[in-house]
């Protein structure tokens, strides 16, 4: 069965979460991002193909090393799905926070 997985199922993963921050600061190899983790590296293995397929990560072939980036492209993609629901939020804590100054308790 082949399952299609998109970028909110990838994301969900707390696992994968902590890889992608991983790998934002610097591209990173398979093995030095899975000694950051206490799973076996299959598993780590399994996560960067799922980050891959979602294209959250590219691999950059260097000598017989795979080198693991982020895709800043795929992730501003997420952001921007994320952003009206951010300026929802702060519109409802902005609201919260004008009606709590202008809070007088009864006496």
């Amino acid at each position: 069965m082949n399952l299609r997985r998109d970028v909110f199922q990838a994301i969900a993963d707390p696992t994968r979460r902590a890889i992608l921050l991983l790998v934002a600061s610097q591209s990173m190899t398979a093995g030095s991002i899975a000694s950051n983790f206490d799973t076996a590296r299959p598993t780590v293995s399994k996560h960067l193909q799922i980050l891959t397929e979602c294209e959250l990560l590219r691999q950059e072939q260097n000598g017989r090393e795979i080198h693991y980036h982020i895709n800043a492209m795929k992730m501003k993609e997420v952001s921007d799905f994320i952003e009206p629901f951010r300026k929802i939020w702060d519109d409802r804590f902005n609201h919260l926070e004008h009606i709590m100054k202008n809070y007088k308790p009864e006496k």
